[in-house]
């Protein structure tokens, strides 16, 4: 478990994360042209908003996990 800390929308958070889901996110960020940190504050926006519709869901490090595991599901899926 790797433990890292970064400010997403004005305010500092730590995340912990394995570290095959922080490489699979920093590919993911890199591919989209954007800093870690901006990808991370969209999940983290995606999050929020479907906790004010009624949503119930984990933290934010559970959310990176889902986010990164539906991009490899997708990946395999449009292999086949």
């Amino acid at each position: 478990m790797i433990k890292r800390s970064m400010t997403i929308n004005g305010h500092r958070t730590s995340i912990s994360l394995e570290q095959p889901f922080w490489k699979e996110l920093q590919q993911m960020a890199k591919s989209r042209q954007m800093a870690l940190s901006a990808l991370v504050a969209e999940i983290d926006l995606n999050r929020s908003r479907r906790l004010a519709m009624g949503e119930k869901n984990g933290g934010l490090s559970s959310e990176i996990r889902l986010y990164v595991l539906n991009a490899a599901l997708n990946k395999t899926q449009d292999h086949n």
